[in-house]
């Protein structure tokens, strides 16, 4: 029998495993960029593609299943990412069921896993999940010769397919990777809009603040990977394979780039063809590369469009000159990862930059015209309850438009995850522990502290700052008095924690010292 397309990607639904209440209204629905950009990339190798996008359609893994049989595809690849990249372990439980709904319907439908956790753990994910494949990189090379293999004999040779995990009897396989991509302008312009299901979209609440409407949203990447070198972050784990194939040393990692035209023609395409006006900048860093920078500002200048951008960056490459047309390009908001607020937690992970420099830089951004998102975490490994109280102070002291609270968790493709592995320390059960807002939630316990501590302390937190008064008068006084009863309206949701109903039995454990600092946890703050 002649099968369907070739390729079938699927973006699992998780929204309300990942984030309780908080999904219903409040998160974003965002396109989901990485199925985007591999869409374009098979279809450029002459693969028939289709994407099933059950986030945003909020559609449960029996029904997803049902779609891939309508479909027959030669290949059903499931993607692993998410919002950021600590989001693709929070989604693998949401992958899993959807691997196990096609497997029931179809036992023989072939079934391709990828995405940064995936990469992280690849064979752990072939054992443990319903697949035939994972992929041990980024996976576009995986994809394409994968689906070649499968359709040109009854026995694919998959030895030649890269970067390639798979079962041989009961044994365990493993290909080489091919080199990443580099010409990503050529086989990789942009995501497959006509794909996605565009009016899903909707931006986080915050982007829109001054009481503009969430949607139409949509999200894209300038760039690829981080130049930083951060032991918190697992942001790296889908490039690794395909840096080791081209040469790179370990130390080093990748840092690509889509032109400045390139960009621009995708953002063309968004703002003309599907009246896009609020867009993320997914970039891990996008404020870095100055040309690059002023280069997509200047463009969307030029063109005279009326966006609502928002972006991550860092208080060391914010420069002279940068913020003016920044903010004339639309870029209304800029995420930091400020982190801590004492000088023993900032020095325990290598922080590369002064607490008065986090205030003349904010400050500096304000004055343009440009709201902040500051990124906080506690449950550092330095932390204990007065160095937290420290953390929250400096984030009531800075009195950004936004914060966002975190808890420290050990990431899978993080050196912090080998390190609890081989420590003993208690990691979640279930991935979606691994998500900040889940009711399974299980961050690190510090040197001091037990983590029901630690998430009791976040909890806390972020209410105390909501309904601060010294807060809440700046947004009315910037926004208006509507955006003040929707925070309030935004604190009435209240996060339902295992770990701190007894619900979950974790030991009251602390955090054994290493010898070495530890490193920046700037990319846990996405």
């Amino acid at each position: 029998m002649s099968k369907g397309v070739d390729l079938v990607l699927i973006n699992p639904s998780s929204r309300e495993q990942v984030y309780q209440s908080l999904g219903q209204t409040l998160t974003a629905i965002e396109p989901p960029v990485w199925a985007g950009l591999m869409a374009t990339f098979c279809r450029l190798k002459g693969l028939s593609v289709e994407l099933i996008d059950a986030e945003a359609e909020s559609v449960p893994a029996a029904d997803v299943a049902e779609q891939v049989e309508d479909l027959d595809p030669t290949l059903v690849v499931v993607v692993a990412y998410g919002h950021q990249p600590s989001a693709s372990t929070q989604i693998m439980t949401a992958c899993g069921n959807v691997c196990t709904a096609i497997k029931q319907i179809s036992p023989t439908r072939k079934i391709l896993l990828v995405g940064g956790h995936v990469a992280a753990l690849p064979e752990r994910t072939l054992r443990e999940e319903d697949v035939d494949f994972v992929a041990a990189g980024e996976g576009l090379h995986t994809m394409v010769d994968l689906v070649a293999a499968l359709q040109s004999a009854k026995r694919p040779q998959l030895d030649k397919v890269p970067g390639l995990f798979y079962r041989k009897g009961k044994q365990i396989h493993r290909t080489p990777d091919r080199a990443l991509v580099t010409e990503l302008d050529v086989v990789m312009p942009g995501l497959a809009w006509d794909l996605l299901p565009m009016s899903r979209y909707r931006a986080h609440n915050w982007h829109c603040l001054d009481g503009s409407a969430r949607q139409p949203y949509a999200a894209l990447y300038t760039t690829l990977g981080c130049p930083y070198h951060c032991s918190f972050c697992c942001i790296q784990a889908p490039f690794k394979a395909g840096e080791q194939a081209a040469g790179m040393k370990a130390s080093v990692n990748s840092y690509r780039f889509w032109s400045v035209s390139a960009v621009l023609e995708q953002i063309d395409l968004l703002v003309r063809q599907y009246g896009i006006r609020n867009l993320k900048i997914a970039d891990e860093m996008f404020v870095l590369n100055r040309r690059h920078v002023l280069g997509i500002c200047e463009g969307i200048i030029e063109r005279g469009y009326e966006l609502n951008i928002w972006a991550y960056t860092r208080v060391d490459t914010v420069k002279e000159g940068m913020l003016d047309t920044m903010k004339r390009a639309g870029i209304h908001w800029l995420a930091f990862g400020i982190e801590a607020g004492a000088d023993r937690v900032r020095d325990s992970v290598d922080k590369g930059f002064e607490q008065h420099e986090v205030f003349e830089v904010i400050q500096r951004v304000r004055n343009a015209g440009i709201n902040v998102i500051g990124n906080y975490i506690f449950g550092l490994p330095e932390d204990d309850e007065a160095t937290m109280r420290a953390t929250l102070d400096l984030a009531k002291e800075l009195n950004c438009e936004f914060a966002n609270f975190y808890s420290a968790m050990a990431y899978p493709g993080s050196p912090l995850y080998s390190l609890a592995v081989q420590q003993g320390i208690p990691l979640p059960k279930q991935w979606t522990g691994y998500s900040q807002h889940s009711r399974d939630c299980l961050p690190l316990p510090t040197h001091y502290l037990p983590a029901r501590e630690v998430l009791k302390f976040r909890d806390a937190a972020f209410l105390d700052y909501y309904s601060d008064p010294h807060y809440l008068r700046m947004i009315e006084a910037r926004f208006g008095s509507l955006t003040v009863s929707h925070l309030r309206q935004m604190t009435s949701h209240r996060l339902e924690r295992d770990l701190l109903r007894g619900k979950l039995a974790v030991p009251d454990v602390l955090l054994p010292r290493e010898p070495a600092p530890l490193q920046s946890l700037e990319l846990l703050t996405r």
